[in-house]
C-alpha cells in the first residue's frame, strides 16, 4: 500500500492544513509529505468538493504554475511520483510539459480531450467512478454502491481501451472522495462502507485500487481508514500519513516501495 500525499494549491480545500500558495509552502508540504512516508505528491489547484467554486483554466493554472515545476523538479529528485488532479485537459497536459508523472482525471475520462490525452500520454492514469457529468452531480448513486460503481468501470474501461488507453497503465478510484454531494454525513458513511468493505469486486478488473483515504479525526472516520487498510488498496491518497501509518500498525498492515 502506497502513500500519495495531498498538496492543494486550491484556498477553498476543507482540509486547510494542506492548502499551499506559495511555490515555497508547496516544497516544504511535499517534503514533510515524503519524509513522512509519501511515495508520490497528489497535487490540485481546484477543489473538487460541492462546497469549492469551478474556476477557469487560467486561474486554476495561475495556482498551479510554479508549484507543478517545483514539485516535479523535487520528486525526480526523491524518486518520488507526481500526481495532478483535474478535470480539465488543458491543466493536465501543461502540468505533464512541466515533468508531472501521473494523472489523477477527476472527470472521471468522461470529456473525451481528457480520453485522448490519456491516450496520448505514457504515465499511469488514475481514473475515478463519477455518477453523472461531472464529480459535483447530485444524482444519486442507483441501488447497490459496489454494483453500480463495477457496473460503470465495465462499461468504461471497454471504451477507453477502444480509445487506445493501454489498459495497464490504469488505476482505478471508487470515487468515494468526490460524495455525491448533498448527502448527509450519516448516509455518506453507510455509502462509504459499504464499498470500502467490497473492494474485492473492484479487483475483479485485476487494475490497481486507489482510494481517496479519510483524513478527518472521528469515531467513524477512523472507522472508514482501518476498514480501506484491512481491505487493501495499491494507492492511498492522504493528508496525513503519519495517522495512516498509525492505522496500519494498530491493523498489522504495511506500506508498499
Amino acid at each position: 500500500m502506497r502513500l500519495l500525499g495531498v498538496v492543494n494549491a486550491s484556498p477553498d480545500s476543507l482540509a486547510d492544513f494542506s492548502v499551499a500558495t506559495t511555490v515555497e509552502g508547496a516544497v516544504a508540504r511535499a517534503c514533510e509529505l515524503l519524509d513522512g512516508g509519501c511515495v508520490g505528491i497528489d497535487l490540485g489547484g481546484a477543489g473538487s468538493t460541492q462546497f469549492a467554486d469551478r474556476v477557469d483554466t487560467e486561474v486554476e493554472w495561475a495556482r498551479l504554475d510554479g508549484k507543478v515545476q517545483a514539485l516535479a523538479e523535487l520528486c525526480e529528485a526523491r524518486g518520488a511520483l507526481l500526481s495532478v488532479d483535474s478535470w480539465q485537459p488543458e491543466i493536465v497536459r501543461r502540468a505533464l510539459e512541466c515533468g508531472a508523472t501521473m494523472i489523477n482525471a477527476a472527470d472521471g475520462l468522461q470529456n473525451p480531450a481528457m480520453v485522448r490525452l490519456a491516450a496520448a500520454s505514457e504515465v499511469p492514469v488514475v481514473a475515478p467512478f463519477v455518477w453523472g457529468d461531472d464529480p459535483k452531480s447530485s444524482r444519486p448513486v442507483p441501488g447497490d454502491p459496489v454494483n453500480t460503481i463495477c457496473g460503470w468501470f465495465g462499461r468504461s474501461l471497454s471504451r477507453w481501451e477502444s480509445a487506445g488507453i493501454d489498459r495497464g497503465r490504469l488505476i482505478l478510484d471508487p470515487g468515494t472522495g468526490f460524495g455525491p454531494p448533498g448527502w448527509e454525513w450519516a448516509d455518506r458513511y453507510r455509502y462509504q462502507k459499504r464499498v470500502y468493505e467490497n473492494l474485492d469486486a473492484l479487483r475483479a478488473f485485476g487494475l490497481p485500487v486507489y482510494l481517496p483515504l479519510p483524513w478527518k479525526q472521528t469515531a467513524q472516520h477512523d472507522e472508514l481508514l482501518e476498514i480501506c487498510i484491512r481491505s487493501g488498496f495499491d494507492y492511498g491518497r492522504c493528508h496525513r500519513p503519519d495517522r495512516v501509518l498509525e492505522a496500519m500498525d494498530r491493523v498489522g498492515a504495511v506500506t508498499g516501495p
